[in-house]
């Protein structure tokens, strides 16, 4: 089969690979229909090279057609429908029972301490094969795979593998009171379903970047927007709209790769040129992220408001600044999205022919799985006006 694979810095490229099999009792194999870029994709594509192995499939974000099912899975038979969460769980183990999906025990990656594995996601999350393909094995789908049903597009439904979670878990963590308002930092597709779902849950929502494009598509859907580079900055533009106060809630759905910080932007650069035995480690013991996104965050909700993080960040050793966090009485909130958790409170939304979150107006490029390293390089250049790519093996 024909699959995105990983072959260093800035180099994807389409292979031809062996086609996935069965393995365990509850694997299923699905042709994918659709599969999409991720902003977290792009961290693969720049930053965690050194744990990532050359040939890696990658890809988080799939739907497609069951083809298979291993003698332990019942709830699916070939040709049902479904979407696959980018997350792996098993449905049964304690923090599951929890609904804490992302920290299920069956699949962690405990000898890198971390927590559920992903699909395409590097050593630290179980190197799993990625869903950037032509087939998928899907371990766990016992429980995983998401039926959704015949007859509506793809676009309709395949966000549901990370984009609609992700957001809703954002705006849930978000805690914003009833007639509140928030701050959402980024306008990539996380942000602007953060954006859209906070304004149908009947919050103020101010929305925040610097490409236009991405500002354009956020007012289409009635937020109001703020350019990254107002004048006197972000959070006092923010105080300035809310009565001097701040908005109760902020989400950062930036993450590590936030624009404006030029140390931690050098860290990135000369950590990704280090040979992998030397920037792992690195990676993993010192901060290396650029934090302004999540600075600007704390400096611009309420006092006493909540921050919610659905961007990645990735070093252990970020400085933070504790006294004005303290100072200011703030709660922080985040995590990788739980993402069976919010499918019931997704799924009315996404089958009403209404749209009411817009989700067909969320891809900007629709392009063949052939032409998925173009597909890259746009989305992480913000070229061609790319908000969200998606890919059709």
């Amino acid at each position: 089969m024909k699959a995105l694979t990983w072959h260093g810095k800035r180099d994807v490229r389409v292979d031809e690979v062996p086609d996935p099999v069965i393995k365990e009792p509850n694997d299923a194999i699905i042709k994918v229909t659709t599969t999409a870029i991720c902003g977290s994709d792009l961290h693969l594509y720049e930053v965690l090279g050194p744990f990532l192995g050359e040939g890696d499939i990658l890809g988080h974000e799939s739907m497609g057609v069951v083809q298979e099912v291993g003698p332990d899975v019942t709830g699916l038979v070939p040709g049902d429908r479904v979407v696959i969460p980018f997350n792996i769980s098993c449905g049964h183990c304690h923090m599951c029972g929890m609904q804490l999906y992302a920290q299920c025990e069956t699949t962690q990656v405990r000898d890198q301490g971390m927590g559920a594995a992903l699909f395409g996601y590097t050593k630290l999350y179980g190197e799993v094969p990625g869903g950037q393909a032509e087939y998928l094995r899907v371990p766990q789908a016992q429980f995983g795979p998401i039926k959704v049903p015949e007859g509506p597009p793809d676009e309709r439904f395949v966000y549901l593998s990370d984009v609609l979670p992700t957001s809703w878990q954002a705006v849930a963590y978000a805690d914003v009171p009833e007639g509140g308002s928030v701050t959402v930092f980024g306008l990539g597709p996380i942000g602007q379903m953060c954006c859209r779902i906070a304004k149908h849950l009947g919050y103020r929502v101010i929305g925040v970047d610097g490409v236009q494009e991405r500002l354009a598509m956020a007012r289409r859907h009635g937020i109001e927007v703020l350019d990254a580079a107002v004048t006197g900055g972000i959070p006092q533009a923010v105080r300035d709209m809310t009565g001097g106060r701040g908005t109760d809630s902020v989400i950062d759905a930036v993450g590590m790769e936030a624009h404006g910080s030029p140390v931690a932007k050098f860290a990135h650069a000369v950590t990704g040129l280090l040979p992998d035995a030397l920037a792992a480690p690195l990676m993993t013991s010192a901060g290396v992220d650029r934090l302004a996104a999540l600075n600007q965050a704390i400096d611009t909700v309420r006092r006493g408001g909540t921050v919610s993080i659905s961007g990645v960040y990735g070093g252990m050793a970020d400085p933070m600044p504790m006294l004005r966090m303290f100072d200011k009485g703030i709660t922080i909130r985040m995590g990788q999205a739980h993402v069976k958790r919010w499918i019931d409170d997704l799924m009315p939304l996404v089958t009403d022919d209404a749209d009411p979150l817009g989700v067909m107006d969320l891809a900007t490029h629709r392009l063949p799985l052939d032409q998925a390293p173009h597909g890259y390089e746009i989305f992480q250049k913000k070229r061609d006006g790319a908000v969200k790519v998606l890919l059709n093996p």
